[in-house]
């Protein structure tokens, strides 16, 4: 490692890399999905009653579960949430650059 990455924060290495897109994208996916899995079991729903309720196909909720799938609509995440007695809130950063 140089010594120009002593000390550097992860996000500029990655960013340097060109993989914080991709790696946010999967971090942020498997967070959906364990916070989703763990409040279904909270309320003891299976895959097969959370489609039903969510008025939608087995494997939909399949993808919206699936860690490594990024495929999922809004309209889903926002289904499921409101099922599991939460609110999607999607909040969206602009950082000025600085000189």
């Amino acid at each position: 490692m140089s010594k120009q990455n002593i000390g550097s924060d992860f996000d500029d290495f990655l960013e340097e890399e060109e993989l914080l897109e991709d790696t946010t994208i999967v971090a942020l996916k498997r967070y959906i999905a364990y916070e989703i899995s763990q409040k279904m079991n909270k309320h003891n729903l299976s895959k097969s009653k959370m489609a039903k309720m969510m008025h939608t196909s087995r494997s939909s909720l399949d993808r919206l579960l699936d860690p490594n799938n990024s495929s999922v609509t809004l309209k889903t995440l926002q289904n499921a949430v409101k099922i599991l007695g939460g609110r999607l809130k999607i909040e969206i950063n602009f950082e000025e650059a600085t000189a």
